[in-house]
């Protein structure tokens, strides 16, 4: 089997050098998801743009990972512009998973998912009442 990854601050890109994404392939690249889930990347994208056949085993490791990205508030982002494809994975109805034509919209993707997250945590924050000073929701 044939692929590659890249790791960066924010996520990480694994490229598929294969035409299949089938069983005699899914072992390896779920093995690498679990080596990068356990290095910290809950942001991953998977570049299929030369895949041209998915079969079950491969649809059950997108809805694995798919799940364990999201799980910590990350992505987990198929990239691909094959219709087939694309047709295939929409049809399983994979709760979150993203679908993008390139790898550069996945890019794009992560930060703006991990800039919703800072917001979120900020947002959390600001409307601290303050406890330690004697406020309470109750109150209000």
């Amino acid at each position: 089997m044939t692929y590659s990854v890249e790791k960066t601050e924010h996520y990480a890109l694994i490229q598929i050098e294969e035409n299949k994404f089938d069983k005699s392939i899914t072992a390896e690249v779920e093995k690498q998801i679990v080596v990068l889930y356990r290095e910290g990347f809950m942001n991953m994208i998977l570049d299929f743009s030369k895949v041209l056949e998915i079969d079950e085993s491969g649809l059950s490791l997108l809805r694995k990972a798919t799940k364990v990205c999201r799980s910590e508030h990350g992505l987990f982002i198929v990239c691909t512009k094959d219709d087939d494809i694309l047709d295939l994975i929409d049809g399983e109805k994979i709760p979150e998973i993203v679908l993008l034509p390139t790898v550069d919209e996945g890019i794009d993707a992560v930060f703006m998912n991990d800039l919703e997250n800072d917001f979120r945590e900020e947002e959390d924050d600001e409307f601290d009442l303050g406890e330690e000073n004697g406020f309470t929701e109750g109150k209000f």
